[in-house]
């Protein structure tokens, strides 16, 4: 009770290909490359009677391929008035030979010739995957007289799934059932692509061990694995007893150089198959896994073009639009269709668009983030809750997913989604019960009786079609996004032009009108100092009307002069406290306006930013000038000044009670002549935020504005930390 359980992952572990020993129906004998015994089964009568054996072949293994290939027939012999038929193929150096009772067939081309004549034939004839292995579990019925023959299709994980099955009366029926990955280990699936087909004539059988000739060899390292008569492993041969199989013969159904599935034939009574008729099995075997290839491969080449149709669609859509990928939720049918989801998203940063079934935005912005951290181009699962747990709640809407990656730099992805498909499966026998440890050892299962189980948190599975269809789409929005990149670089350079002719033409514009604008304000006052007395109340107050139009003008043109010059001079950077900076500029404000009450609070400590002191206390001049400006209805005014530090940089924000206003015009705010209010409420140019914006955007920064009306509004910026300077101590 004490002792260690075995190792359970050993089962994957054993080594089938070299057991050491054959099956007791036929004989063996292995020849090394001199042409001398190195070793045979330890059935023969005795050495001699073996040898005599290898002499009567001698001459016939020139039919023998070379390595890595099945066994090839070398007619048969006669041994002790006994026929034998006689098989051989190499392995390494060695000549591996294989002697079988004589079947008394004449050879192997009547089950050939009943297969390419009547077989193949109906093959061709069959429209689907079902037709082609319901013909084979009946031509297979045919050749081999087992009393049961099964064809299953093994899935993703290993599992195979019974699709069509010929039984005699008495034989428990398993169509539709699945066995687990867990019945066939790792090693025997590698066995079947090299070996396409293994017969167990009676599972009560004693292994035969081989014994070595006298010399050095040494049988444990004899590879068997294209050995008709290669034992098998006894966790096997109990698992065929307890399932009420006494022989049993697998063929192999290879797709595209996988294990698609096999087809597998049992008996309640031991059964052999002679060498000719193990060989039309085999054939068999290869001519539906040619059949199977040609129908997926047509199917999956079908559904490409239809897929790719759509993808063709999808990117007309958006190049005869603005080419922005939010455009692709615009036409969602289209969207949908292409990757058969019940809901899609398109993710760009912050923002996110969506149409069809999906999960909530939050929900969708977090999944966005985990999929671009798992750097792949595209990424999908049928079962998302097992990669991302998160995504248990919204099973509903997104328990599969597909997602392409736009951009590694951006967050930027178009992801698609499809509903929890809750589905019933029936296996033969309880998979959790895959081996038991008893005595010791390992043992498979007893029963095989039909065990239910409902399957949940999946999705309909995302076939090779439509990853394709996702990487071609993703490749062609990567193309358009850079087109117009492209176009907006070109747009770019071309607004750089622009705006520097502006510049200079609004420099020069203002520059030549600062002196008309004080010739006109000049006249007005020597004409109200020489005429004052002979001018109407009337004439008075038009003039007055003149010169305060003209002072505006010439605080209007200083303000263009002043906005053109941000654009135009070089900046001198350095560490600016920007504590001392605000608290001169409070001290100003508050000079200016004595009969005011104005709560200042400011939030130490504030930083010590990168900047060009002259333009930074412009800005700060303008954002803290208009909280003062637009807080003067309020009895008492509240100003608060905090400091802001985050990923971008440093900077501040300046919050107020004032008026406020709607945030759906902030975009209009920090435009060139833009108000949001009347200019009787409130004096000023428009130009102080367009001038802000400059200011931050040429440091490299950033700035923000939040408002609501009657409640104050919030204005801030950061610009970007020192590089490669020294903050002052």
């Amino acid at each position: 009770m004490n002792s260690p359980l075995p190792d359970l992952s050993l089962c994957a572990q054993e080594p089938i290909r070299i057991p050491g020993a054959i099956q007791p129906n036929g004989w063996m004998v292995i020849v090394d490359a001199d042409g001398r015994i190195a070793g045979y089964s330890a059935n023969w009568a005795d050495a001699d009677r073996a040898a005599h054996a290898v002499r009567l072949v001698e001459g016939r293994a020139g039919a023998i391929e070379a390595n890595g290939e099945g066994p090839a027939s070398l007619g048969s012999i006669e041994l002790g008035g006994q026929t034998l038929d006689v098989l051989g193929h190499r392995t390494g150096d060695l000549l591996v030979l294989e002697f079988e009772p004589h079947s008394g067939s004449t050879g192997v081309q009547a089950p050939i010739y009943s297969l390419a004549r009547h077989f193949l034939p109906a093959l061709q004839r069959s429209l689907t995957v079902d037709e082609l292995v319901q013909l084979a579990a009946d031509e297979m019925k045919r050749l081999s007289g087992f009393g049961r023959t099964l064809v299953y299709r093994f899935d993703e994980e290993g599992h195979g799934e019974v699709l069509a099955e010929r039984i005699d009366p008495g034989y428990d029926s398993y169509m539709g059932h699945s066995f687990p990955a867990a019945d066939i280990p790792p090693q025997a699936r590698e066995l079947y692509l090299l070996n396409h087909i293994r017969l167990i004539p009676d599972a009560n059988y004693a292994p035969v061990p081989l014994v070595s000739a006298g010399g050095t060899w040494d049988a444990r390292t004899l590879d068997l694995s294209f050995a008709a008569l290669r034992s098998v492993s006894p966790v096997h041969l109990e698992y065929m007893r307890n399932m009420g199989t006494l022989a049993s013969m697998s063929v192999s159904i290879q797709v595209n150089g996988k294990l698609w599935g096999l087809i597998s034939c049992h008996d309640h009574a031991p059964r052999h198959l002679p060498f000719q008729t193990r060989a039309a099995c085999e054939h068999l075997g290869r001519l539906l896994s040619l059949q199977i290839a040609a129908k997926e491969d047509n199917a999956q080449v079908a559904k490409r073009l239809e897929l790719r149709h759509l993808t063709l669609q999808i990117v007309a859509h958006l190049a005869d639009s603005d080419g922005t990928l939010q455009r692709l939720v615009a036409e969602p049918a289209l969207l949908l269709r292409m990757a058969q989801a019940s809901g899609a998203a398109v993710v760009l940063n912050e923002q996110c668009w969506t149409c069809g079934d999906t999960p909530d935005q939050a929900q969708i912005a977090a999944l966005a983030k985990w999929i671009v951290g798992t750097g792949q181009e595209t990424w999908a699962s049928d079962r998302l809750a097992e990669a991302y747990p998160p995504a248990a709640e919204f099973l509903a809407q997104g328990a599969g997913v597909l997602a392409i990656s736009i951009s590694q730099v951006h967050q930027h992805v178009v992801i698609w989604f499809r509903h929890e498909l809750v589905r019933t499966v029936q296996w033969a026998g309880d998979p959790k019960r895959e081996v038991e440890v008893r005595d010791g050892r390992i043992h498979p299962r007893k029963s095989f009786a039909s065990w239910k189980q409902q399957v949940r948190g999946r999705s309909l599975p995302w076939n090779q079609a439509e990853l394709g269809a996702a990487a071609e789409l993703r490749n062609a929005l990567i193309g358009i996004v850079l087109r117009r990149a492209e176009e907006m670089a070109e747009v770019a350079t071309e607004l750089g032009r622009v705006n520097k002719e502006l510049e200079a033409f609004s420099y020069t514009v203002s520059h030549d009108l600062r002196a008309p604008m004080r010739h006109i304000a000049g006249y007005v006052d020597l004409v109200q100092d020489m005429e004052g007395k002979a001018l109407s109340d009337r004439a008075q107050r038009y003039l007055g009307h003149v010169k305060e139009a003209a002072a505006y003008a010439g605080h209007l043109v200083d303000a263009l002069l002043d906005f053109s010059r941000m654009g135009r001079s070089a900046m001198k950077r350095s560490m600016v406290d920007t504590r001392m900076l605000v608290g001169e500029l409070v001290a100003e404000f508050t000079r200016q306006e004595p009969q005011r009450t104005i709560e200042w609070q400011i939030d130490d400590p504030l930083p010590k930013v990168w900047a060009d002191p002259f333009l930074l206390q412009v800005a700060l001049r303008n954002l803290i000038g208009n909280a003062v400006k637009y807080t003067r209805g309020r009895a008492t005014a509240h100003v608060r000044i905090s400091p802001v530090r985050n990923a971008e940089g440093e900077g501040l924000e300046i919050v107020d009670n004032g008026v406020g206003f709607q945030q759906k015009y902030v975009a209009k705010l920090f435009g060139v002549f833009q108000r949001l209010h009347q200019a009787e409420d409130f004096e000023g140019t428009g130009i102080g935020l367009a001038s802000v914006r400059r200011i931050v955007e040429r440091h490299g920064g950033n700035v923000w504005a939040h408002g609501e009306p009657d409640k104050g509004a919030t204005f801030g910026f950061t610009l970007p930390k020192a590089q490669g300077a020294t903050k002052p101590r």
